[in-house]
């Protein structure tokens, strides 16, 4: 595919580099001339200096041409004109980030659609609805739902509590013969590893896993882990996921915004209901202890400063906080996070690509999830009349090396893979993939 993408920073670049690997024509217009110069040296794309809202900026990029139209500047207004203009000018389909939901409903989506924007995406929203769901799931480090929950892939991490240590996939297998969850990847040591049934767990171990509803306690049980109920919820940062996140919980927790800009917290006090809001610099460690820290079940961070997100989170644990979630932007900051106890991390660039890189695939994808402290991906496909993968069960079925099939949702049932299984023509089939394996396990759906 032709893609230009307007940005204004790393969420920009951050797809770029994503997308180059599919072997997509891709144009990067962007502001800022220091960046584009270190894109330019570190990859082969294409990169204007400009004002993505300018139209003949828009032309030199070749927009006539262009099969997907992708702005991501932190200015709506910016995004909403560029693809307006973009589609006006020829390009086949747009999208656009924006921060205000009001556009996310269904008569204003038609409004934006008639204006020449096909798709919207709001970080911020998508950020907030994942870490309610990670409040309501406290024994998972990352969770995903497809199909609207039939399937659901969460990220263990596997301490001494796990029954499943030092035994084979076949052992597990065989010693809980009706499993409704299947692991599809291990990460040990900054390497990834699709399981075999031979393959042994081990302490320190991630392990990915795709589970049907019903499968769920089972996982946790083996997986060692309890629930634990949240009722005291502290949150850093009163910017847009802070306040979408307090908003979705605060009529069932009881919650604490700590913001340290006054006005802000004044316009806080009139959107948020049954919040308490505090104006403080929640890096002032008497102050989190004078609003009771020590009783909180869960803490999470997301101001603009992510140095701060990390820190405060280390000091939430060291109080007893269970369950901390920081924002965190630099992607290589993930893997350093994760190593020094904090497991889950909430980033905005992984969002964004888990939405938009669904629009360049050749077969129909109704989800991704770009994860998180690895570089590969799960995503739901759509399954085509006549492709490859309904010609027969799935143990003779030539998958790609570096991915494998977790689950498959028919109508409103869930099946996990196993080997007998058929798919058939219809079927929304979940896989696991590293970046090597995506573009040709896209033919098996087609």
């Amino acid at each position: 595919m032709n893609i230009i993408i307007a940005g204004d920073g790393e969420v920009g670049f951050h797809l770029a580099k994503m997308l180059s690997g599919e072997n997509h024509n891709i144009t990067i217009v962007d502001p800022h001339q220091e960046l584009l110069k270190m894109i330019e040296t570190h990859t082969d794309l294409m990169t204007i200096t400009g004002d993505s809202t300018s139209i003949s900026v828009l032309e030199q990029a070749n927009v006539r041409r262009a099969d997907l139209l992708i702005s991501v500047v932190h200015d709506e207004k910016i995004n909403i004109t560029t693809c307006v203009l973009g589609k006006k000018l020829g390009a086949r389909r747009t999208i656009a980030r924006i921060n205000n939901t009001e556009y996310l409903t269904i008569e204003n989506r038609e409004i934006m659609r008639s204006l020449g924007i096909d798709a919207m995406v709001c970080p911020e929203r998508i950020a907030a609805k994942e870490i309610v769901k990670l409040l309501g799931q406290t024994a998972a480090t990352e969770i995903f739902d497809f199909s609207e929950g039939r399937l659901s892939l969460f990220l263990i991490k596997l301490d001494e509590k796990a029954l499943v240590l030092n035994k084979t996939l076949n052992q597990v297998a065989h010693e809980n013969p009706r499993l409704d969850f299947r692991a599809i990847a291990i990460h040990r040591n900054n390497k990834t590893i699709i399981p075999k049934g031979d393959d042994i767990f081990k302490i320190n171990d991630l392990a990915y896993v795709i589970t049907k509803p019903d499968g769920v306690d089972s996982l946790l049980r083996l997986g060692g882990k309890q629930k634990q109920e949240i009722r005291n919820v502290m949150i850093v940062g009163g910017g847009r996921i802070g306040r979408k996140t307090a908003r979705r919980i605060e009529r069932d927790m009881n919650v604490k915004l700590i913001e340290i800009d006054k006005e802000r917290c004044l316009n806080l006090i009139d959107q948020l209901e049954h919040t308490l809001i505090i104006n403080a610099d929640a890096r002032d460690i008497d102050l989190l202890e004078d609003e009771g820290i020590r009783n909180m079940d869960a803490f999470i961070a997301v101001t603009n400063d992510y140095e701060t997100n990390i820190l405060t989170c280390l000091l939430a644990q060291r109080f007893g906080v269970k369950r901390v979630i920081p924002l965190v932007e630099n992607i290589d900051y993930i893997g350093i996070s994760q190593s020094i106890g904090i497991e889950t991390i909430i980033n905005k660039k992984l969002i964004t690509a888990s939405y938009i890189v669904r629009f360049t695939m050749d077969a129909e994808v109704t989800s991704i999830k770009c994860l998180s402290g690895i570089d590969a991906e799960v995503l739901e496909f759509v399954v085509k009349p006549g492709a490859y993968v309904t010609r027969r069960p799935i143990k003779k079925i030539d998958i790609p090396k570096g991915c494998i099939i977790g689950g498959i949702v028919r109508g409103m049932q869930s099946f996990i893979a196993v080997g007998d299984f058929q798919i058939q023509e219809g079927d929304k089939v979940v896989i696991f993939a590293l970046p090597e394996a995506i573009s040709k396990v896209q033919a098996l759906f087609n």
